[in-house]
């Protein structure tokens, strides 16, 4: 089985449209669009050349004949290898029974959250929120599309994934900003104390080298990790 990440998305979406039937490059590129697939492989046609070279090197992919359509240039048209069917299903097999950790951009940034104010915090997941909102009605108008509906569940699953993501991320994100308003999320008083400090002129070092005088007795926590060699 290939190791995950041999063959890119984009890649593996070239092998599954030639699964169907020899295609030209150009032809491949406007079914993915077609179908809506830039939604969840990244599609860009000066790289889907480079891939398309590369899956051919690797022998994945062969050329299955030259054509002209009346005065444009010649047009290679390439079909799938049983070596690039093998890959393609045994890419999937791994992909869809093998759950990866993925690094997405708003983990990290919620991992370095208190690099902002928590007041800056909220004013962002709020601005978030709302970006959310928006995406979700664009997916949902196009799930009620006549050409979606006329499309079998299967080959709209995606889409519905989709949906089910940006729809988890939009309840989560609205938690955190209603736990924060709240003042039910703990850390959070002391988030606010190390911004009040911070703008008093107090750096982090300072502040944190006096905990009880600081940030009171309630920030055992603190001098705890500090006792630990954390800070």
């Amino acid at each position: 089985m290939p190791k995950r990440g041999a063959i890119s998305p984009l890649g593996l979406a070239v092998l599954g449209s030639l699964i169907e039937k020899p295609r030209h490059p150009y032809e491949i590129s406007t079914t993915l669009k077609e179908r809506g697939k830039e939604r969840s492989i990244k599609l860009n046609y000066g790289s889907l050349y480079s891939v398309v070279e590369s899956l051919e090197k690797q022998g994945l992919i062969a050329e299955h004949e030259i054509v002209r359509d009346g005065r444009r240039p010649e047009r290679t048209v390439y079909r799938i290898t049983p070596a690039g069917e093998k890959v393609l299903e045994d890419t999937i097999t791994e992909m869809l029974g093998n759950p990866v950790k993925e690094f997405t951009q708003l983990e990290a940034a919620l991992a370095l959250a208190p690099a902002v104010s928590p007041d800056r915090f909220v004013e962002l997941l709020d601005q978030r929120v709302t970006k959310l909102v928006a995406t979700l009605d664009e997916l949902e108008a196009e799930a009620n599309q006549p050409e979606a509906a006329a499309l079998p569940r299967l080959f709209w699953i995606e889409h519905e994934y989709h949906r089910a993501m940006v729809r988890a991320e939009r309840d989560f994100v609205e938690a955190i900003v209603r736990d924060m308003r709240e003042d039910n999320l703990p850390g959070l008083d002391f988030w606010r104390r190390a911004y009040e400090l911070k703008a008093a002129g107090v750096s982090f070092e300072e502040a944190t080298a006096d905990v009880d005088k600081n940030f009171g007795p309630g920030a055992n926590w603190l001098r705890d990790l500090k006792g630990m060699g954390f800070m």
